[in-house]
């Protein structure tokens, strides 16, 4: 069965360049810069581009501590690890940022989502919706286990809403419906 979604994997093998994480910290922070210079022009920005900043902080901060602090903890080797030899199973203090659990790209995904789920409860399911094909999508290209997608979701997620909490009690506004 694995063998079925590795063929799979290589066709899908080119959205790991268009959606990895370079790419997607670097989309983050072009709009941060986007929103400070936005503030700067006009003096003020709307509800949402806060929300957006803070997503996007949200989530680069959650992905730096799980790269750089979990997966080396955790120390689980990634799929294509696993298919060359390596023991699936937790490895603590062995591990590296191309560790595979938690999931780096859910992590990133669940923070950016949970901050604007728990900013604006209309987009709980649209939400939900999108991370949910994201983890199919990391399982059917073979970059993640199950286990990896889940721990990643749940990381990322809860960072998010903690997040989108301490934004709404800093600027002192309610959930948006």
């Amino acid at each position: 069965m694995v063998l079925h979604f590795w063929k799979a994997g290589r066709i899908l093998s080119p959205l790991s360049e268009t959606f990895g994480a370079a790419v997607l910290l670097s989309a983050e922070s072009a709009l941060i810069l986007f929103t400070v210079i936005a503030r700067l022009v006009r003096g003020h920005i709307s509800v949402f581009e806060e929300t957006l900043a803070a997503a996007c902080l949200v989530s680069m901060c959650a992905y730096l501590i799980n790269d750089h602090v979990l997966k080396v903890f955790f120390g689980v080797p990634n799929p294509i690890n696993v298919l060359r030899g390596a023991t699936h199973g937790f490895h603590f203090w062995m591990g590296s940022d191309n560790s595979g659990f938690p999931s780096g790209h859910m992590v990133l995904a669940g923070a950016f989502a949970g901050v604007f789920m728990r900013l604006y409860k209309a987009s709980i399911w649209p939400l939900s919706a999108l991370l949910l094909l994201a983890a199919g999508l990391l399982l059917v290209g073979g970059w993640h286990f199950l286990s990896d997608v889940i721990a990643g979701a749940y990381l990322g997620t809860s960072a998010g809403i903690l997040g989108g909490a301490g934004w709404a009690a800093y600027s002192g506004r309610q959930s948006r419906g």
